[in-house]
């Protein structure tokens, strides 16, 4: 068949997604800290947005003519009206309902709720109160990375560029933890020198600061570190060497192994758990972002839960309507008129967008309490199984509208600070025909038996099972190996020599 150009038509459905909807999909999804961050930079890029503080003083009348600029409705001291037909018709809405604007079902008489409707009033955005205070970070010391402080150290101790090269190679495969475990051989073939030549400058590197950097394993960071301390005898060298056995407790056959007696193994190991097993982790790559909740749970008056926004992590903004409408009117050029229109539009379409954010926001939090009210009375032994589709029918909107609003999100509970997500938990069929068991709230419980047993009485994982059970949770023998491990407790036998161990040292 001879191929040739033709036109064809076709008829086909797709989804358009405008950038107004991809922006307000992203802010559904940004933590209180990202989304500052967004705002500031909106901020700094349309003049017609300001930030609203009560505490500053009202703008000089004079720099607007004689008119007063005219706010955006203060959604923040009165309950919202949304048109939303006409909200989604500027936002281009129709994804899963990303922004959903439609309230939940009514549940008035709902005990696990105030009386009083939850109002905007409850949860107004933040971004007000007292004067800036001054950025302490300002004032914080330069930190510097593990890789520029062992460069540092790279540049005194050799002047050979050829072992200069090698080192940095070495530096920058070394991990956080302070560790380089990629072979040598193969470094020196990507570098066409030979693994001696590699190894050399790695014994080089293992003598910076701090002690026991650039150690391919654990027992050789602890050597290190006791050759920096000249205690690195046969007896010691003998105990790294058997690492394992020390993890297991094997008391009896590390003092035939050392040639000690139980005082010289006792020290030995007191001098091994001084030791730092990951010298890197000094040299934070990254400080540690603070946590802000975004919910605020608290009881109310007549037994339920109030929940509402916290004020602080919201920003408040209104759109300064006058100065537009001062510019255009002025003689200004075409370009000019067209910059401050569509600063305009995403001026308005940022307050709406914002507004909305928190209105879902509050929504998805209040059907999350109203569901773990069990948890927020009694504990985390009443932790309910949930999932997104859950709360996502409950309060009519999508499951993924639902995960981007929990996604980095905390909520202040009286339990507690916690994710949104650490609420969405899977279920434990219960054996005796009621309702089925969170799997946090069974961890909970695995960890409270093996907390409360004795040396006498050490639960192995079927023993587990077998108490499990008679408390009405139908669990497999595999699942509790799994949820003991996660919580990073021991085997049994592992246990019961620790306990053995703790009570020979309190006996003597």
């Amino acid at each position: 068949m001879a191929m040739s150009p033709r036109l064809v038509m076709r008829t086909s459905q797709s989804l358009v997604m405008t950038p107004q909807l991809l922006q307000a999909i992203r802010l559904l999804q940004f933590s209180s800290l990202e989304l500052a961050t967004f705002v500031d930079a909106e901020l700094e890029r349309n003049p017609l947005l300001e930030r609203i503080d009560t505490s500053e003083a009202p703008l000089n009348e004079a720099a607007f003519e004689a008119a007063e600029p005219q706010a955006a409705p203060d959604w923040a001291s009165s309950t919202i009206e949304i048109d939303a037909g006409r909200l989604a018709e500027n936002l281009g809405t129709g994804l899963d309902n990303a922004i959903e604007p439609d309230a939940a079902p009514a549940r008035s008489q709902d005990p696990f709720t105030s009386s009083q409707p939850l109002t905007t009033g409850q949860w107004s955005a933040g971004g007000g109160g007292s004067a800036e205070a001054q950025d302490i970070e300002a004032f914080v010391a330069e930190t510097i990375s593990l890789q520029e402080h062992l460069q540092r150290q790279l540049a005194l101790a050799t002047s050979d560029p050829l072992e200069r090269a090698i080192g940095q190679v070495l530096i920058d495969g070394i991990d956080e933890a302070g560790y380089h475990t990629e072979p040598l051989g193969e470094i020196g073939q990507r570098l066409g020198i030979s693994e001696q030549k590699v190894g050399q400058v790695l014994k080089l590197l293992q003598g910076f600061e701090p002690a026991g950097i650039a150690a391919r394993d654990l027992a050789e960071c602890l050597a290190l570190q006791l050759i920096e301390r000249n205690r690195f005898d046969p007896a010691m060298q003998a105990l790294v060497a058997h690492l394992p056995l020390l993890a297991k407790r094997e008391f009896g056959q590390l003092r035939r192994l050392c040639g000690v007696d139980d005082a010289d193994l006792a020290d030995m190991i007191a001098e091994i758990r001084r030791l730092d097993p990951k010298p890197g982790r000094a040299f934070a790559s990254a400080p540690m972002a603070p946590v802000i909740a975004d919910v605020l749970v608290s009881a109310a008056a007549d037994g339920g839960w109030q929940v509402e926004l916290n004020q602080d992590a919201l920003p408040k903004l209104l759109v300064n309507q006058s100065y537009a409408a001062r510019i255009t009117r002025g003689g200004v050029a075409e370009h000019d008129r067209l910059f401050i229109n569509n600063c305009l539009q995403t001026a308005t379409w940022l307050t709406k967008s914002l507004e909305q954010r928190a209105k879902t926001i509050l929504k998805v939090a209040t059907e999350i309490v109203r569901q773990q009210d069990g948890f927020l009375t009694y504990g985390i032994a009443h932790l309910r199984p949930l999932n997104l589709k859950t709360v996502a029918a409950a309060i009519s909107m999508h499951e993924s509208t639902v995960s981007r609003v929990t996604a980095s999100k905390y909520m202040a509970t009286p339990r507690g600070l916690f994710e949104l997500k650490y609420f969405f938990s899977g279920g434990i069929a219960s054996g005796d025909g009621s309702e089925a068991r969170s799997s946090e709230a069974v961890r909970h419980r695995i960890r409270e038996l093996i907390d409360a047993e004795s040396v006498e009485d050490v639960l192995s994982d079927d023993a587990l099972v077998a108490r499990l059970k008679s408390e009405g949770i139908d669990i497999a023998r595999r699942t509790v190996a799994k949820y003991r491990e996660s919580l990073r407790l021991a085997s049994s036998a592992q246990r019961r020599r620790e306990k053995r161990a703790l009570m020979s040292r309190r006996a003597s």
